[in-house]
């Protein structure tokens, strides 16, 4: 054994066994239902009760709906199954410390912790979401969503408890996360399907005809809110989750699969979460928005508030409650496990352990404050695009290193410790898009693929330009 390969085994033992810095080995590879249960856990999520009802502010039709999604969400999987899923069996690395090769330590350790911060603040939100549900069955004072700072001393002990919760099974691995989100993703699944069967009852729903005269056409759309399109609802499924799949963020997940068709699972996720949910999410609003208190806020020109927990329950009672503090866990999990491994990547020699409960401290100490999951929206669709063209440079040197003449793992190869082409193609890319999205109002997921692509091309030239000259 070399003494690279000692110095990284030392590592691995030290940080506690999540193959953080070497291949995951045959003995830990996972079934596809290792990861059923995890993407529709995860993709089914009490923020599903906040993103739902967007559609709805946004006056979209019925078509546009239906459809949109089911495409946006079909490209999303295919995203994950021929490019995540077929790189991640391919190396079985985590994304970090792929990353580290081809970019180099002190590059990664910058993304590493804007991906792991950013991260926090998504786990923080999920938090928030469960936390705001669990005070209903008592009567607890809980602060609404467009609240900034915590209500009281209630609120903080139900989120610290929740968090510590939280955080703790990340913390055991993928394996414990992986069978948490299995045992859960049934019930919060049935809540789903029965909060769109009973609002269907409520709107007086007996047809699809019935539906289509309520929703066909869509509406104007609400006060503040932009008037959605095909092509925003299609482009919003497909890139909600940019950083996980194009933004190759999920190798850190498929690389324990067996097998590259493992990524079809994630159709668990985008099928039951955001097709199924986020309709279910919107026929339940349409139900608050006929009642006398939201009719109230539209009147004085403001939107209705988007209250996960209150919708859940005044639809189904306690089982939607529950319901909506397991979604948010189930989402949160996840997030703090990959905010964990982006920390580690920084701190190889520190314990997996411990680095996973700062990135759940860190998450819970978000969740205190409910402005966060608010700006979920707007938060989910820049991160993507921050993130998702990193991604960029993975995909491209691993099916096109040979055409364009590249050296692959340049940083590993060269012993540098910055790789410029790559911070190049990057800071070019997301300037140049997000400029245009700034400067003529163009919404953001619509030039995330564009600047992901472009990143990818800038790095193999780039790439080629400066490997040239130094191996001249």
């Amino acid at each position: 054994m070399s003494q690279n390969h000692l110095e990284e085994a030392i590592i691995e033992e030290i940080a506690g066994g999540e193959f953080e810095r070497e291949p995951v080995p045959q003995s830990k590879l996972k079934g596809w239902k290792s990861f059923l249960g995890m993407y529709a856990g995860e993709h089914a999520a009490g923020t599903e009760f906040v993103i739902g009802p967007l559609f709805l502010t946004t006056g979209v039709s019925a078509f546009d709906l239906i459809i949109g999604l089911l495409l946006g969400n079909l490209m999303a999987v295919i995203s994950w199954r021929f490019l995540t899923a077929e790189i991640a069996v391919k190396y079985r690395l985590t994304l970090y410390y792929q990353l580290e090769k081809i970019c180099g330590k002190n590059l990664v350790t910058g993304y590493n912790l804007a991906n792991g911060i950013l991260f926090c603040f998504l786990a923080g939100s999920m938090i928030t979401v469960s936390a705001t549900a669990v005070g209903i069955p008592f009567n607890m004072e809980m602060p609404k969503l467009t609240d900034t700072m915590p209500n009281g001393i209630t609120w903080v002990i139900i989120v610290l408890i929740l968090g510590a919760v939280i955080s703790l099974i990340a913390s055991k691995g993928y394996d414990t996360v992986s069978k948490a989100a299995n045992w859960m993703s049934p019930i919060i699944v049935i809540a789903f399907l029965a909060c769109g069967i009973v609002a269907l009852n409520q709107l007086g729903v007996k047809s699809f005809s019935d539906f289509w005269n309520i929703w066909g056409e869509g509406s104007e759309p609400f006060p503040g809110q932009l008037k959605y399109s095909f092509w925003h609802v299609f482009i919003w499924s497909w890139f909600a989750n940019a950083a996980m799949h194009i933004g190759m963020s999920d190798l850190s997940v498929f690389r324990f699969a067996k097998k590259p068709s493992s990524g079809w699972t994630t159709a668990a996720g985008m099928y039951v979460g955001h097709y199924m949910a986020w309709i279910a999410a919107a026929l339940i609003y349409a139900v608050y928005i006929r009642t006398p208190e939201a009719q109230a806020f539209l009147s004085n020109g403001e939107a209705p508030p988007v209250a996960p927990g209150p919708l859940a329950n005044a639809t189904i009672g306690v089982f939607g409650v529950i319901a909506v503090v397991l979604a948010g866990w189930t989402t949160a999990n996840p997030t703090i496990y990959r905010a964990g491994l982006a920390f580690q990547a920084i701190v190889p020699k520190a314990s997996t352990f411990w680095v996973t409960i700062s990135a759940g401290s860190l998450a819970t100490i978000a969740g205190l404050f409910p402005a966060f999951a608010m700006k979920l929206l707007d938060f989910v669709a820049l991160y993507g695009f921050i993130l998702a063209p990193f991604g960029a440079v993975i995909v491209f040197e691993h099916f096109f290193h040979k055409q364009a003449g590249i050296i692959k793992n340049y940083a590993e190869v060269a012993t540098i410790k910055f790789n410029k082409a790559v911070f190049l193609a990057w800071a070019v890319s997301f300037g140049l898009f997000y400029f245009i999205s700034l400067q003529y109002d163009v919404f953001l997921s619509f030039v995330t693929l564009p600047a992901w692509l472009l990143c990818g091309i800038l790095f193999l030239t780039f790439s080629k330009w400066f490997y040239n000259k130094l191996l001249q």
